[in-house]
């Protein structure tokens, strides 16, 4: 029976989300059977604001009072190094998407450790991926509800807004045979024309914009052939194919791309693949 690996968990807490972290904590667990050292590094603000988090996660964290640029990454990789020594883990698995980390990544390898990492999905750039002996892209599940949330309540106000305009237009009905005259219909406003003119490239544009999508698969499709033939191809070398051909800046996060075009694209996970959904269908 295989003894279980000793881990240590070091999250930079002020570059991935309270939800990213509980996630990062419990897939750990689940990877190898126990954290041995779990640690939070970020500034006093994000410590006093995740403490709750910080203590049903038993991550101890480790305030940084310096106000300086990269001040918190730099306290993790200090910390980093001295742990590795005193405490010698079999795994280190660092939580952030920042690529200011792979001198550390690679210093850690050097002292016998596998290194793995985990970010948060669309802030995490190819080349930091490349970094890690594995590394385990989460997506921050806290965005789709917000966005739930404000359509919500923008949806909710309509209904008290149309009756307001039928009681002013039942007033308006009623004081109409008042003055013994014969109501006519309201002249339209003189720049009513010219609004409705306005409009009109308005929704020509929105048009467009609903027909890029369908552009932008085909351009990846041609990039990609294997794509279009139905093969999973793996994350890093479509990126590199979507870059010859400038489809994807140099520092561009391919998964961002990707994310926009769901009803095409399926990500999968273990390794980073992706597959076009359209060879299903066809």
């Amino acid at each position: 029976m295989n003894p279980t690996p000793r881990v240590m968990l070091l999250i930079d807490a002020d570059n991935v989300s309270a939800d990213v972290m509980e996630q990062a904590v419990a897939r750990t667990m689940t990877d190898y059977g126990a954290v041995h050292v779990r640690r939070a590094y970020c500034n006093a603000e994000t410590a006093v604001k995740q403490q709750a988090l910080f203590k049903r996660l038993w991550v101890r964290p480790m305030v940084n009072l310096s106000a300086g640029k990269n001040s918190t990454d730099i306290a993790l990789a200090v910390d980093a190094m001295d742990l590795v020594i005193a405490e010698r883990p079999d795994v280190v698995v660092l939580v952030s998407s920042d690529s200011d980390f792979a001198p550390l990544v690679g210093r850690l390898r050097e002292k016998g450790c596998r290194v793995c990492g985990i970010g948060q999905r669309g802030k995490t750039g190819d080349e930091t991926v490349a970094v890690y002996d594995h590394f385990l892209d989460l997506a921050h599940q806290g965005g789709r509800g917000a966005a739930r949330a404000v359509a919500g309540e923008d949806a909710r106000p309509a209904p008290a807004r149309k009756t307001a305009t039928r009681a002013a237009a039942k007033k308006s009905t009623a004081r109409a045979p008042a003055s013994g005259r014969e109501s006519k219909p309201a002249a339209p406003p003189e720049g009513a024309p010219a609004k409705a003119a306005a409009r009109a490239p308005a929704a020509r544009k929105s048009a467009a914009r609903t027909a890029a999508p369908a552009a932008d698969v085909q351009r990846i499709l041609r990039a990609v052939p294997a794509l279009g033939g139905g093969s999973e191809v793996a994350l890093n070398d479509i990126a590199k194919l979507l870059r010859a051909e400038g489809l994807l800046g140099k520092n561009a996060s391919s998964i961002k791309l990707f994310d926009k075009l769901p009803a095409d694209f399926e990500v999968l996970q273990h390794p980073d693949r992706i597959r076009w959904m359209g060879a299903r269908r066809a």
